[in-house]
């Protein structure tokens, strides 16, 4: 099994930053073997609380990404493609692409947070530029937010996603048989309802490619929740408004149904989680119960617990390497070499 660990690792809160990316990792990719190899930058040091890590920041003691980097000539971005319509909702995504790519490649599908609320497919263009820059074809997907449509919307639109990525994988060059799902937060969360409950055909919906599968190889979750009936969930608003305004005494199904740990089974697809040990938006505990979900089904997984960091900890530049490092190592474990 693809071992669990417990390790430092940082995190950060402001979310634009000018801050310039300086990527130290170091692998090369001949695409399919694409041999990826990278130096795992070590877990940066943590801090005491939530507060001290904005203060850090302000300080300069924590560099942030630079989420508006230029794109590399090495990739071509299309915007705005659609690839569902969901009650008469067009669904879009922005596509990032390898140039001259010779052999399909594996497929990845990036999942915004934003409390499923909020937030837009470009807030994931730093990790969909770097990721194509490596040899991967790469898609940010918006989807239905909670003002537009409730608990199943969101996820019936992430795993259409993945049904449009399979179904036109000749045209973009991609291994429809090794795709993986990533997400941060309210996307981590969708990521691991992607991943977990391909066998459920009630949370497929309507949006399109009906006759293809929404299964993918890879997980990767970034402090997402896993159990939406836990005390942590139950009691949030938040929570309730993702399901209908609905409270856990009035539908525990539907709670139970929304929990990406219910859906868990030893065939599922491997994951990786990264979660910081002072987030208090998202507790690490509902990375820890999954990670023991995990362990109890027999599916690989490695859970990178950052001691000290909160949420949206990879905005940090040394946790962003870090995260990009790891992510390399899982996709050429599991979508490459597997």
């Amino acid at each position: 099994m693809y071992q669990c660990e417990n390790q430092n690792i940082t995190r950060v809160i402001n979310r634009f930053s000018k801050t310039c990316f300086a990527l130290v990792v170091t692998f090369q990719i001949a695409v399919f073997g694409m041999a990826l190899s990278a130096e795992e930058p070590p877990p940066p040091q943590g801090f005491q609380s939530t507060g001290a890590v904005g203060r850090a920041i302000a300080s300069g003691q924590v560099k942030l990404i630079n989420p508006l980097r230029s794109t590399p000539e090495s990739v071509k971005v299309t915007a705005g493609i659609e690839y569902g319509i969901a009650e008469k909702t067009s669904l879009k995504l922005d596509l990032y692409s390898p140039k001259d790519l010779k052999k399909p490649v594996p497929g990845l599908v990036f999942i915004h947070g934003g409390a499923w609320r909020s937030g837009r497919r470009n807030d994931y263009r730093f990790y969909c530029l770097e990721f194509a820059q490596r040899g991967f074809v790469v898609a940010t997907i918006s989807y239905r937010l909670i003002d537009t449509a409730p608990f199943p919307a969101a996820v019936e639109d992430a795993k259409c996603a993945v049904r449009w990525m399979r179904a036109n994988a000749k045209e973009l060059n991609i291994d429809p048989n090794r795709l993986a799902v990533i997400g941060g937060s309210a996307g981590g969360h969708l990521s691991m309802m992607v991943g977990y409950s391909s066998d459920v055909p009630q949370l497929e919906g309507t949006g399109g490619h009906k006759h293809v599968s929404s299964r993918v190889q890879a997980v990767v979750n970034l402090y997402g929740p896993t159990n939406l009936t836990t005390p942590f969930a139950i009691n949030k608003k938040l929570i309730i408004d993702f399901l209908g305004n609905k409270t856990f005494a009035e539908i525990p199904d539907q709670y139970k149904l929304a929990s990406p740990i219910t859906h868990l089974t030893a065939d599922d697809p491997p994951t990786l989680i990264f979660h910081g040990t002072i987030d208090d938006v998202v507790p690490v505990r509902q990375a820890d119960i999954l990670a023991a979900k995990l362990t109890e089904v027999g599916v690989p997984f490695r859970y990178d617990r950052l001691i000290g960091w909160p949420h949206t900890m990879d905005l940090s530049d040394k946790i962003n390497r870090r995260c990009v490092a790891l992510m390399l190592d899982f996709f050429d474990r599991y979508l490459i070499h597997n």
